[in-house]
Parts: structure tokens; sequence; C-alpha cells
């Protein structure tokens, strides 16, 4: 039954991990790059973020109590439990603290993009907060599959 646990926390990881950098650095370019239509790019790619976010939540939840549950109080003296964990943090912090801010700038633009809206700056400033965050997931995402060995 172990290897059935094992097999689930390696591939969660997978999903988590090759989600982010699917979506974060495949599909939302090539949404902006295709559609004409920005507020819709960043609609659908905003709906995407969400979706790996919850993808995120679970995965990080499951990955740290199956770590506590094999390895004990060990589990926290590894770096694959604290980046999980300060993964965890970046994606809770980005889906609920910085993405609302992002939705009542955008709903306080109405009927104009928030682009071309005078809350430009600020939209433009919490959006590279919430980029850097995503950036340092996907560098420790990819540090914790490098380690993993699954990569090999």
């Amino acid at each position: 039954m172990r290897r059935f646990w094992d097999g689930l926390a390696g591939g969660l990881l997978v999903l988590w991990i090759g989600g982010m950098w699917a979506i974060g650095y495949v599909a939302a370019p090539v949404l902006f790059a295709s559609l004409g239509d920005k507020q819709l790019a960043g609609m659908l790619a905003g709906k995407l973020f969400g979706v790996m976010a919850w993808i995120g939540i679970a995965a990080a939840v499951y990955l740290l109590l199956y770590r506590i549950v094999r390895d004990g109080a060990a589990a926290m003296k590894t770096l694959f439990f604290w980046a999980v964990a300060l993964m965890l943090l970046l994606t809770l912090a980005g889906h609920f603290w910085i993405q609302p801010i992002l939705q009542s700038l955008k709903d306080q633009a109405m009927p104009h993009a928030v682009m071309q809206s005078v809350f430009a700056d600020r939209f433009a400033h919490w959006h590279g907060v919430s980029s850097i965050l995503y950036l340092i997931q996907s560098a420790l995402g990819l540090l914790l599959v490098w380690r993993s060995g699954l990569a090999r």
C-alpha cells in the first residue's frame, strides 16, 4: 500500500509543478500573443492560474501530511518539507491576497480595461508582485522535481 501513497506523492508533485510551468510559461503567454482582446486573455489566464492554485493547495497539503506521516518529526528537517511549505504559503498569498486585489482593481476600472484606467499603475505593481511570487514558486518546484529524482 505504501507504493500507492509514494506514487500519489510523485504524481501530485509532477502535476503541480508541471502545471505551474505549463500554465505560467506556455499557456498564458500564448493567450496574450494569440488573442486580440487582452481583457479576454487576462480573464482566461486568471481562470487557469486559479485552477492551478487549487491544485497546488491540494498537492502541497497532501505532500506535507504524507511526509509527516512517513517520516515523523524528521520530515520537518528536510529541504523538501520547507520548500513545499513555502510554495504553499506563496500560493495562498497569491490566490487569497493578491488576486483579490487585482480583481478589485479590474472591477473598479469597469467598463474600461484596467490598463486604460487610473488604476493601471497599481494593477501593474500588484501584477509584478504576483509574477515574482510565481517565479519563486516555479524555481522551488523545479528544485523539488530535480531533487526528488523524478527528473532522472
